[in-house]
């Protein structure tokens, strides 16, 4: 499945944008800068029933975004 396909389904079953996922993630209080990957991927799985991948794909457009930090390095 194309990286496409999984945006197009989660809209299908969501009914929303990755940014409309953002807009909500910020006004229930879930998105911020520094999050981490298992705080959206928590609620993506518990508020629209989504994945593991469909979630990890709406990760993935928040970084390429710039919506979150970036991991630093490990030392």
């Amino acid at each position: 499945m194309s990286f496409q396909a999984y945006l197009d389904n989660i809209r299908a079953k969501t009914g929303k944008t990755p940014e409309q996922l953002k807009v909500l993630a910020d006004e229930v209080g879930v998105y911020s800068p520094t999050m981490k990957a298992s705080a959206l991927v928590a609620w993506l799985k518990r508020d629209f029933a989504l994945g593991q991948g469909h979630a990890m794909a709406i990760w993935a457009v928040f970084k390429d975004k710039g919506w979150v930090e970036a991991p630093k390095g490990k030392k």
